[in-house]
Order: structure tokens, then C-alpha cells, then sequence
């Protein structure tokens, strides 16, 4: 059975009203949608045995759930408890006349919820597909698919993107247009890219082994 479609607007719940800077706050899905897929990092907030911890980690998605995997052996990853994961992209400073006005400009995500474990083979493949191509487009059909012990060796989980937090923050200093600005100072942005690099072979690959397509065509594009 399909699931219904989330709403395109993000709920306002307690844990992700805009408390402050409601001004850089979105409640459109189709912001959160674009955070996370211009990324492929994330951060995984949970507490294990009574302490918390954030925990670095690729994700992939589909419409309705993020999924995070990792090793069995992982204590974060142990699903049926409250998470956070935060996906967060720098797109510059925000150099102002005076140090209390500096910022940066920035795109961010907060995802709250219960993770699941990931039970089901056929959908713990079909998640751990969408994690990998998300990363990379494409690597999925030319790598090795995972074996059954690479498979029972992993951990999934899937956190509903129903309840998600989205801030954005854009644009010039705030303090043009105050006393600072008399001071002659220097203000504006210092924007920020990244680029992906030429690719790298791995020293044991043979020298006639051709970059895959889906992977040179990459360089030299932004990432982000």
C-alpha cells in the first residue's frame, strides 16, 4: 500500500516552532526537501544509556523517510527511541561593521521522531539503495550489490520526515542602515562553495580501469 503523500506544509509542533529569528524559519516541505538533498552528511543526535550523543553519518530518502545505517555493533543506531538529525549546509559569513552583527548565511534542518529498525530485507535493500545513490547517482548499478552477510553485518533505520524544523538564513549584514554604518568599515558576505575534485584512483586499481561515467562527470561541479 502507498502511503498518502505528506503535507506540503511542515507542521508547527512544540519542538519545531521558530522561537527565535522567525524571520529565517520556513514551514515549506519543499525547503526541507532541497536541504536534504543538496546534502549527504547528517548529524544523528540520540542518548545512549543516559548520555547524549551526536554521531556523523550519510543518509539517503525517499518522500516519506530519511534512513541512516551504520554497523550492527553501533550503540547509536539501536532504533526505537527519540532522534534529532540535523543536516546543515555553510553558504558563507556575514562579515558586519560590528563583531555583535557578524552571522552566517546558511540553510538548515532539524528532523524529530522515533527511529525505526529497518527489519524487512526487501525494504532494508531498498533503503540502503537510496542512502547510496543519494550520495552517488548511479554507483548502486555499477558496484557489487551487498551480500547476505554484508546485509546482516548492517543496521538501518528510517525516521519520518513528518515532523521537521527548517531555518534559512540569506543576504547582506543587518546594520547598514544603523549607527555602524558611519564608521567606513568593510561589510558584506564571503560566500562559500565546494566543488568536487578530479577523481583519484585507488593506487591498486589497475591503469586501464576507466573512471565510471556517473563518477567523471562530476568534476568540477558543486556540491551543495
Amino acid at each position: 500500500m502507498t502511503p498518502e503523500p505528506l503535507p506540503a506544509t511542515l507542521p508547527d509542533t512544540d519542538r519545531t516552532r521558530h522561537r527565535r529569528l522567525r524571520e529565517q524559519g520556513s514551514l515549506d516541505r519543499a525547503d526541507l526537501d532541497a536541504i536534504l538533498d543538496a546534502g549527504f552528511v547528517c548529524h544523528l543526535g540520540v542518548v545512549v544509556e543516559g548520555r547524549p550523543m551526536v554521531v556523523p553519518t550519510v543518509y539517503g530518502r525517499d518522500e516519506h523517510q530519511l534512513y541512516l545505517h551504520g554497523s550492527v555493533a553501533s550503540r547509536s543506531l539501536a532504533g526505537g527511541t527519540p532522534v534529532c538529525v540535523t543536516v546543515t549546509h555553510v553558504d558563507g559569513l556575514v562579515l558586519a561593521r560590528s563583531v555583535f552583527e557578524h552571522g552566517v548565511n546558511y540553510r538548515s534542518a532539524m528532523i524529530h521522531g522515533e527511529a525505526r529498525k529497518v527489519t524487512d530485507p526487501e525494504e532494508k535493500l531498498a533503503g540502503l539503495r537510496r542512502l547510496t545513490e543519494h550520495a552517488t547517482p548511479g554507483q548502486w548499478t555499477y558496484a557489487r550489490r551487498p551480500s547476505r552477510k554484508e546485509l546482516a553485518a548492517t543496521t538501518l533505520l528510517a525516521l519520518s520526515l513528518e515532523e521537521a524544523s527548517v531555518k534559512i538564513r540569506t543576504g547582506a549584514p543587518d546594520d547598514g542602515d544603523g549607527p555602524d554604518a558611519e564608521l567606513g568599515l568593510w561589510a558584506g558576505t564571503l560566500p562559500l562553495t565546494s566543488v568536487w575534485g578530479a577523481p583519484v584512483p585507488d593506487p591498486a586499481l589497475p591503469s586501464d580501469v576507466p573512471v565510471p561515467g556517473h563518477i567523471a562527470r562530476r568534476e568540477g561541479t558543486r556540491h551543495g
